[in-house]
């Protein structure tokens, strides 16, 4: 018997809960057009640009713990309204921002808005196994986790559409064309909150957390031992962070490097901006939808292995700026890279037994590296070029093609 997606008694709050997934995934899409922007407008170097990524991303590793630790003691729903509330602050924060001109309140409105981010990706994996059938849980979180890819694609469109349809003229000029879009979006998370504030939702037990995490039952049986003796996730932890930070790199300055003088394309940034949703984008979500497919025939290390291998191969033709070529180069990186993020998890997480948690908590938190490593690829295209700043990120794919290769494996 085929169990449906949800129920009629949850259809509801499975809809506001799977808004939630594109809520998050636009909000980060629409930071990849603003390093270039902000560069321009506020004449600031590339490395200076990656304070954005850096605030955002060290508002996950700040707000992991405290947001768990909150809704375990007031509960989930608290926990969404919360960071709903968080993510509409840190919105409207952007409008004065704007307004002053300050790149300083704009990167204190984007940690708050990353704090309610943090939140909100910490409640809603969990409440989907509940809002339905158990046996159809799974089918559940993949169909909610579908509109983070789509918000990936979405974001950069309408950050191109409405904040780089601004950028010629002055200063206030240019930063004036955010006011609107982060109001808006201040708006309308104001009101999802006040939605969820009347929505009834079942309690999140550890099960919940546990089947929202890939975590079986049976795992908790394995008997413990010290983590940092356990190779497979401390190689995990640091090919993840590996991931992130040039996941962020990437993501973050493709729009420079299309628009860079030495590509010699004169692609405008609205044009690149536009490219980044419709083409790298969507090569990612296309190959999250197709990695899940080849998994089943092929194992996920050896999958994540060729991935990582591309990339080595592809980061030097991207870097080599002949025109064309380079663009779709690049445009194929992010394709290599959908399948990452998940798999490393997967692979690292494999047999903690009841440590399994604690391994995931500190795979969660080594996405701080997407915090740093944009300012290092800035710098290094500041003082030479940007084809040469995506020369960076290649040591931290071959360090992930090890850890395919070999430092997943898991030792006696």
């Amino acid at each position: 018997m085929k169990h449906k997606l949800t129920t009629k008694e949850y259809l509801v709050p499975f809809i506001l809960i799977s808004s939630l997934f594109f809520l998050w995934g636009s909000a980060h899409g629409m930071l990849d057009v603003l390093n270039a922007h902000f560069q321009s407008v506020l004449k600031i170097s590339k490395a200076e640009s990656g304070l954005i990524q850096f605030s955002v991303y060290m508002a996950y590793f700040t707000m992991a713990l405290p947001a768990g630790y909150f809704m375990r003691r007031y509960g989930y729903k608290r926990g969404i309204i919360m960071g709903l509330l968080l993510f509409s602050a840190g919105a409207f924060l952007i409008v004065p921002a704007s307004i002053n001109a300050s790149y300083a309140l704009f990167l204190i409105g984007l940690f708050i808005l990353g704090c309610g981010l943090a939140t909100l990706e910490t409640a809603a994996n969990p409440y989907t196994t509940k809002l339905g059938d158990k046996e159809s849980a799974e089918r559940r979180i993949n169909f909610s986790q579908s509109f983070n890819g789509l918000a990936w694609i979405f974001g950069p469109i309408f950050a191109t559409f409405f904040i780089l349809g601004g950028e010629e003229g002055n200063v206030s000029a240019g930063l004036d064309s955010m006011i609107a879009p982060y109001a808006g979006i201040g708006i309308v998370v104001l009101i999802i909150a006040f939605i969820y504030m009347f929505v009834k939702l079942p309690e999140i037990t550890d099960e919940d957390i546990d089947n929202a995490h890939g975590i079986s039952s049976s795992i908790k049986l394995a008997p413990a031992k010290s983590l940092f003796k356990t190779k497979h996730l401390v190689l995990g932890v640091i090919a993840q962070f590996c991931y992130v930070a040039a996941q962020t790199g990437v993501f973050s300055f493709f729009v420079n490097f299309l628009t860079a003088d030495e590509l010699g394309l004169d692609i405008t940034k609205t044009t690149a901006g536009y490219l980044l949703g419709l083409g790298g984008m969507s090569l990612f979500f296309v190959g999250r939808l197709s990695g899940s497919w080849l998994m089943s025939y092929y194992s996920p290390s050896k999958l994540l292995a060729i991935y990582a291998l591309m990339c080595v191969l592809l980061l030097p033709v991207v870097s080599g700026g002949f025109g064309m070529v380079s663009v779709v180069a690049l445009c194929l990186i992010f394709f290599f890279m959908s399948i990452m993020f998940p798999t490393i998890f997967a692979l690292a997480i494999k047999d903690l037994g009841p440590q399994t948690k604690k391994g995931s908590s500190y795979l969660i938190m080594s996405i701080v590296g997407g915090a740093i490593f944009p300012m290092l690829m800035g710098w290094v295209a500041d003082i030479s070029s940007m084809s040469v700043g995506f020369l960076v990120p290649i040591p931290l794919f071959a360090f992930i093609l090890y850890y395919a290769l070999k430092g997943h494996k898991v030792q006696a």
